[in-house]
């Protein structure tokens, strides 16, 4: 089954998703969407078309655990995008995943424009990554 990582953004949403097995991060992608129905929208024909079985989206706790205003959205997004594409949507925990990109893309020289337009798809990937290794994404 083909799993999708979604790193929702206000502009710019992350997508990540698996191979077929579920067990490889695979193809990566780059949504630019300005309101949130649009990026809906967009991410759920995204998920229908590569034909997905599970969607995780990023769930951006502060470093205390809680839920603040960003997570709340995000949840919001999660349960919708579930409702529009009848697909199972979990949450999934992505603290410091966008730091993570950026150290990444600046180690392997990406500056300016270049790094902005792939973080998000690299914390896609990361949060796909940090899910896949996970038992629940054997369940």
């Amino acid at each position: 089954m083909r799993i999708m990582a979604v790193d929702y953004g206000d502009r710019r949403t992350g997508i990540a998703v698996s191979d077929v097995t579920g067990a490889l991060a695979g193809e990566t992608f780059v949504i630019t969407a300005y309101t949130s129905s649009s990026a809906l929208e967009k991410v759920a024909a995204l998920a229908l078309e590569k034909q997905v079985g599970r969607i995780v989206v990023g769930y951006p706790k502060n470093m205390d655990g809680s839920a603040g205003p960003r997570a709340e959205l995000c949840e919001e997004f999660a349960k919708q995008l579930g409702q529009t594409t009848g697909i199972e949507t979990v949450l999934w925990d992505e603290r410091l995943t966008t730091v993570d990109a950026h150290r990444i893309l600046s180690e392997v020289g990406k500056r300016g424009k270049d790094r902005k337009r792939t973080v998000d798809a690299v914390a896609a990937s990361l949060i796909l990554e940090g899910y896949l290794m996970s038992p629940r994404a054997k369940q």
